[in-house]
């Protein structure tokens, strides 16, 4: 895809972290502010129902999400399949999320800790001990959460069926 329509896709939820920061400041203290993170490659079911879960838990729910660079760091060359920019757009049309931001690593620890969620939610396949940033959050006084999955659902297994198959 070219850089152009990258550019037009755009949100104003798509921010960076410097960006929400600003935001952050002026929060009032009893709205509470939810984080999740994904890769969030190739959009199916089993994302919305626990991203809309997850919004759930607080008043606004703020989407780490990998970097294309992050990506195939934790996936391989092969990933992603949709482009960074492409994957923000479709996730900033959600209305369960407020906001969308991008981070370079592997895990969104550093994101976390400017973000300064009051919830920290991730998918079952976490278990709250193992989750990213438990420790900024449950310092703060906030809750960790590891929401079941829906079954069924996998952005690996549906790019497994499409090549078995050969669907183009």
């Amino acid at each position: 895809m070219s850089e152009q329509l990258n550019t037009e896709l755009s949100s104003p939820k798509i921010l960076s972290a410097d960006e929400f920061a600003k935001i952050r400041a002026d929060f009032p203290a009893d709205r509470k502010l939810v984080f999740t993170n994904g890769c969030f490659d190739i959009l199916h079911a089993g994302h919305v129902d626990l991203l809309s879960r997850a919004r759930e838990q607080g008043n606004l729910l703020v989407l780490g999400l990998n970097s294309d660079k992050s990506v195939r760091s934790i996936k391989g060359e092969k990933r992603p399949v949709n482009g960074q920019q492409q994957r923000a757009f479709v996730l900033s049309g959600l209305a369960c999320i407020d906001y969308v931001i991008f981070f370079d690593e592997d895990t969104p620890y550093n994101l976390i800790s400017k973000v300064q969620p009051d919830v920290l939610v991730k998918g079952g396949d976490w278990s709250v001990d193992n989750i990213v940033g438990r420790d900024i959050v449950e310092e703060r006084g906030g809750k960790v959460l590891s929401l079941p999955l829906l079954s069924g659902y996998s952005t690996t297994g549906l790019i497994r069926y499409i090549r078995e198959n050969n669907i183009e």
